[in-house]
């Protein structure tokens, strides 16, 4: 019996050296990179000027074609993250003000996140390699369910999470493999295959009160930076449009755009707007907020 114990305290010492070592090194791995996606790019800088950031979901990353506000002589980036709720988006801001960004003019696609608090479970498992290092991340994650044991059991979120900032990641990520998130200064253009052309959100309710957009407010309120809060288009066969103007009549600040453009031949799918549609929905936001 005496053997069996001391294998089994043996055996859970060794287990649990092997996962603080492994925790170190996929964290310390993680902490140099900077090419594989918006949010480590935003970790390991600092100090950069913008005179526009862009967030939201893939409706912002595909939907503000960031070369357009350039040409205009605006330093913007689309820090849009498709998967992406209020909850990273929240974060991400965060994070730049973290890294001492100066920004002028935060553009945020605020609509069908609205509807929930909830963060995404791929998404914002890509702020958790910084879990230990940024106290920004740390409280933004604090009331979560699983909070305590991703942050106190080593290695852990390495596992749980695996398919986003796992074996792979950590193999891709040593190698310095970039990736094409955060080319087109962030834009991701949509060709112009025809998706999923109906679309059902009957069942949304914006929340009276959202968290992470009211942070996101406050955030740009107490930074002097100018906030935009818009919704962006989506196709005509949409049940359930009038949510649209639920989210108007609760936050009377948000800029309703969802019907600038209409016609499918814009669309990729239902509720992403291809290339042709990004642009011309570009152009009017830069017309209403940005003209001279």
């Amino acid at each position: 019996m005496k053997k069996f114990l001391l294998f089994t305290l043996k055996t859970l010492i060794f287990t649990i050296v092997i996962a603080v070592a492994l925790d170190f090194i996929y964290t310390a791995i993680y902490l140099q990179s900077s090419n594989r996606g918006k949010v480590d790019h935003v970790y390991n800088s600092k100090k950069e000027n913008f005179d526009v950031v862009i967030l939201g979901s893939s409706r912002a990353n595909n939907h503000f074609v960031a070369q357009m506000f350039e040409d205009k002589g605006l330093k913007t980036f689309n820090y849009g993250m498709s998967g992406g709720h209020l909850f990273e988006a929240d974060l991400l801001l965060k994070l730049m003000l973290e890294r001492h960004y100066k920004i002028k003019n935060v553009i945020l696609e605020a609509d069908l996140n609205l509807s929930n608090k909830r963060r995404d479970y791929g998404i914002s498992s890509k702020f958790l390699p910084y879990l230990h290092q940024s106290e920004t991340v740390k409280k933004h994650f604090s009331n979560e369910d699983d909070f305590l044991e991703m942050y106190y059991i080593p290695f852990y979120r390495y596992i749980k999470f695996d398919e986003r900032i796992g074996f792979r990641e950590f193999y891709n990520t040593t190698l310095k493999k970039s990736t094409n998130v955060l080319n087109h200064q962030g834009y991701y253009p949509l060709i112009n295959r025809k998706g999923n052309m109906k679309n059902n959100i009957v069942n949304l309710k914006p929340l009276l009160h959202n968290q992470y957009y009211e942070e996101i407010k406050q955030i740009c309120k107490d930074n002097n930076i100018n906030f935009i809060a818009v919704m962006t288009p989506m196709c005509e066969n949409t049940k359930g449009i009038e949510y649209f103007n639920k989210v108007q009549k609760l936050y009377p600040e948000i800029h309703n755009y969802e019907n600038v453009v209409v016609e499918d031949k814009y669309f990729s799918s239902c509720g992403h707007l291809n290339d042709t549609g990004a642009r011309l929905f570009t152009a009017r936001i830069l017309k209403d907020f940005f003209s001279k």
